[in-house]
């Protein structure tokens, strides 16, 4: 039995598209187990897959935050005489774990702080997709795009029933999510314009389900407002439960975030706007069922790998030009494909 780590200390999203590489170790490594290493926003996820033996978190912002927690948390590590680490993030403190782990056989990637603490070092490839990115750790041999693995979780019994509840009580047979969110404001497609697609769909006889997190409500609450036909479940459920409540939707419609990896768990047909990022940065949906729609007929875009509080030149051009007449032909286009 080989002891496996998984570091990822990342946002949500990137947990998510994580969870391949988890179900791949497995297949490669077929007597092992494997640990994985994640903040507390994530643990719930890593904890909810069927290939994860224990989560070990790390509160890297709070608890665990400085020299000392990170030395400690190191000694633990070791202690545990893992066999292999694989690490699909990049940061200077993930590789001083590694490094303080003791562990022989380790694997990062080239653009890793300190990727000379691995002793494998894999080509991190901008062009690729996220989930294929991390697969090349363990040397995944990409064949007529067989990379597009979608991430597994486990369906929680409680969970199942919560959702059936409440879709229960709200009547709700027929309806699309948006998520109108993310931790980047130069993201969030403009709000006026997800009222509009909304209102759009309202009229054809869909119901709105807005999801997001606890401090996405003031967002989400403007959207609510425009019809008694939206109903707002910003902070109401967990990741899995939203997972969840989204793979029961005929279609999700969201940023360049979190939601668009959700809606991968359950093959739910997903349309993701791009505003200040491109899919070229390999985070885009890849089921057959999505698609993802940007302007990109611009000198400024991408301004950035993950984006801004604001416009670094105070026009928002990516999102406002992508008009909401677009979007509801696109998303027209995707509910209507069987």
């Amino acid at each position: 039995m080989q002891k496996i780590l998984v570091i990822q200390t990342a946002f949500i999203g990137d947990a998510i598209l994580t969870l391949p590489l988890l179900s791949q170790i497995i297949k490669k490594y077929e007597y092992s187990e494997i640990d994985v290493l994640a903040i507390p926003s994530t643990i719930e996820i890593f904890r909810n897959s069927p290939y994860v033996n224990k989560v070990i978190e790390y509160d890297k912002r709070k608890k665990d935050k400085g020299i000392f927690a990170l030395i400690k948390l190191g000694k633990l590590l070791k202690s545990n005489s893992y066999d292999i680490i694989f690490s699909p993030h990049r940061s200077l403190r993930s590789s001083i774990l590694v490094k303080l782990s003791g562990v022989k056989e380790t694997y990062g990637f080239d653009n890793s702080s300190c990727k000379l603490f691995y002793k494998n070092i894999i080509k991190y490839n901008i062009k690729e997709h996220e989930v294929l990115r991390n697969l090349r750790l363990i040397n995944f041999d990409d064949k007529k795009n067989s990379w597009k693995l979608l991430p597994e979780l486990k369906k929680e019994e409680s969970t199942v029933n919560k959702i059936d509840l409440f879709i229960e009580q709200n009547t709700i047979n027929n309806f699309i999510c948006i998520a109108p969110g993310s931790v980047w404001e130069t993201k969030k497609y403009p709000i006026e314009y997800y009222k509009l697609i909304a209102k759009y769909f309202i009229n054809k006889g869909y119901k709105i389900i807005v999801t997001g997190s606890n401090s996405e409500k003031d967002l989400c609450n403007q959207l609510e407002e425009i019809s008694n036909q939206i109903i707002n479940t910003a902070g109401l459920f967990n990741i899995n439960e939203t997972i969840e409540l989204i793979g029961r939707s005929k279609l999700l419609i969201c940023n360049d975030s979190a939601p668009t990896h959700f809606g991968m768990v359950n093959d739910v047909k997903v349309l993701t706007l791009y505003c200040s990022t491109v899919a070229e940065f390999g985070f885009y949906p890849y089921n057959r069922k999505s698609k993802y729609l940007s302007y990109d007929n611009l000198k400024c875009k991408p301004c950035g790998i993950h984006g801004f509080k604001k416009c670094p030149i105070k026009t928002f051009d990516c999102g406002i030009n992508l008009k909401p007449e677009i979007v509801m032909q696109e998303a027209e286009k995707l509910l209507n494909d069987f």
